[in-house]
């Protein structure tokens, strides 16, 4: 009984999820799909909006790292950290 329930529950609460897609996705020319979607998050409220993540910073690619000397390294600081494991 309770399984009926809760795939009751489901099924009526993906019916909403549904419904919010839109019509941008059965737009053909990609310009102007590009601004139904930018229309659509102009609407959104700013909470609702993703955050724009910093940039990584850059690194060095030519800096040649030793794996051998870098798998001691680790090594010697876990073996200080893990005592009698």
């Amino acid at each position: 009984m309770r399984l009926i329930v809760i795939l009751g529950a489901i099924f009526a609460l993906s019916q909403a999820a549904v419904a919010q897609i839109g019509v941008c996705p059965s737009i053909a020319d990609p310009a102007s799909r590009l601004a139904c979607y930018d229309k659509a998050a102009a609407a959104l409220p700013a909470t609702a909006r993703p955050v724009a993540r910093a940039a990584a910073p850059a690194t060095d690619s030519t800096k040649y790292v030793d794996p051998v000397g870098e798998d001691a390294v680790v090594n010697a600081k876990m073996k200080n950290i893990c005592r009698g494991c």
